[in-house]
């Protein structure tokens, strides 16, 4: 099976969705932020393993704490594949912190700073075309006298 077959694709996307489900629900591990997003999941052609991509809110602590209490875990949820998942190998499980939601946030704030400082200055511009404007008319009126 090749790594971006169709197959492989629908198997990712299977098993990221059963384990977000056990991660959500089932794992009660207090090292586990409760603010953990499996954000892709990659298994290898061979089904021998899985590189899962966690998202965690919180600080560099909260997220190795939870990487290593998913680790801890991943006997379990390998089970729980097994059970829901009809597949020829159950694959190994690797977590992955993926910071890539945290950079979009960051960018996104940075953007919104940037618009509105180009807002205030547009404003502004505004603002002295218009007095600019206003004093121009005042020396047509007085001329006409």
């Amino acid at each position: 099976m090749r790594k971006n077959s169709i197959k492989n694709t629908r198997i990712n996307g299977e098993v990221q969705k059963v384990l977000s489900a056990l991660i959500s629900r089932e794992i009660k591990d207090p090292r586990i932020n409760p603010m953990t997003t499996v954000v892709h999941v990659e298994v290898a052609p061979d089904l021998k393993t899985a590189k899962v991509y966690i998202s965690v809110l919180g600080d560099d602590e909260s997220k190795e704490s939870t990487r290593k209490g998913l680790k801890s875990a991943s006997s379990y949820m390998r089970g729980q594949l097994a059970k829901m998942l009809n597949l020829r190998n159950t694959p190994e499980l690797t977590f992955i912190i993926d910071s890539s939601i945290e950079y979009g946030v960051h960018m996104s704030k940075l953007i919104n700073e940037v618009n509105s400082k180009l807002s205030q200055s547009d404003e502004d511009l505004m603002d002295d075309e218009q007095d600019e404007e206003d004093d121009t008319e005042d020396d047509v009126v007085g001329e006409e006298e």
